[in-house]
């Protein structure tokens, strides 16, 4: 069932399936909870109480924000962790993997694990060689360029059909979905709002982590030359011995999209880790 969560400045939605320990599920920009689909249900028949949420301007979260910063987008997921009772472990894709990071260093109670989907943690800089040398990178670049630049919803949905290099089943009705959401002009300014902020609030956060942390890259991701150096660097940032960094070949920017059973395989040991063994008693 969804519902809202009135953090004072506009509104978050979110549903909540299962019950046991917490799991929250947190996007990437210009997407929703449904990001989630394949996920959602395995956790749930897992044992897990799990927390899919619309970030800030996006789904069927209020529109009209004033920032949609990591760290604001951070704060929403803190204030729903404790809204539901935590602590809880965070996924974050993209954009939400900075907030994440900066989730688990600001609140260490209710954040007590950490996993980032290709996620945007650290500040990025402008690598002209990788552009000449990876035309995957070259072309994904270029779609968001008309994106940031113009509000190109051609050039997002261009975007996303390189980043999603194997389709699932559904992609042609999710692909249609987006595109139907983003036609608001509302949808559509949060979107391009999110692509100009900077994830160097998310990587100045980094050293201030005391959580596990799992760091998920698809070796064929259009945002990096080099995924894998990327997750390398957000773990070097990283205390000593958190984190831990799995590279899925072939894979896009939409792990849990494109490769569900792959992601769920790193992600369901890892919660029975870092979650009260109280999920270990429900699963038996």
């Amino acid at each position: 069932m969804l519902e809202h969560l009135d953090t004072g400045a506009g509104t978050i939605a979110y549903d909540v399936t299962g019950t046991g320990p917490l799991v929250v599920l947190a996007h990437g920009m210009g997407d929703s909870r449904h990001s989630y689909r394949f996920i959602v249900p395995e956790l749930v028949a897992a044992g897990y109480r799990v927390a899919n949420v619309d970030i800030r301007g996006a789904g069927d979260s209020s529109t009209g924000w004033a920032s949609y910063e990591r760290a604001d987008i951070a704060g929403d997921l803190v204030a729903l962790v404790r809204h539901l009772g935590g602590p809880a472990v965070v996924v974050g894709q993209s954009i939400s993997g900075g907030a994440a990071t900066i989730a688990a260093a600001t609140a260490p109670d209710d954040v007590v694990g950490i996993v980032e989907l290709a996620p945007f943690t650290r500040k990025q800089s402008f690598d002209l060689v990788g552009l000449l040398r990876n035309r995957t990178h070259r072309a994904g670049t270029m779609q968001l360029l008309k994106l940031m630049t113009t509000g190109s919803l051609p050039g997002w949905l261009a975007y996303l059909d390189i980043a999603i290099p194997t389709k699932p089943a559904d992609w042609t009705e999710e692909r249609r979905r987006i595109e139907s959401t983003l036609q608001q002009p509302e949808r559509m300014a949060a979107l391009r709002a999110m692509t100009k902020t900077s994830p160097a609030d998310a990587g100045a956060r980094l050293g201030d982590v005391r959580c596990p942390v799992l760091v998920v890259e698809g070796s064929a991701d259009p945002d990096w030359a080099d995924p894998r150096a990327e997750g390398e660097r957000v773990l070097a940032d990283l205390p000593d011995g958190l984190g831990t960094l799995v590279v899925l070949d072939g894979v896009g920017h939409y792990p849990h999209t494109e490769a569900p059973a792959e992601v769920l395989t790193l992600l369901l040991p890892f919660l029975g880790r870092t979650l009260p063994s109280v999920a270990g008693d429900q699963r038996a």
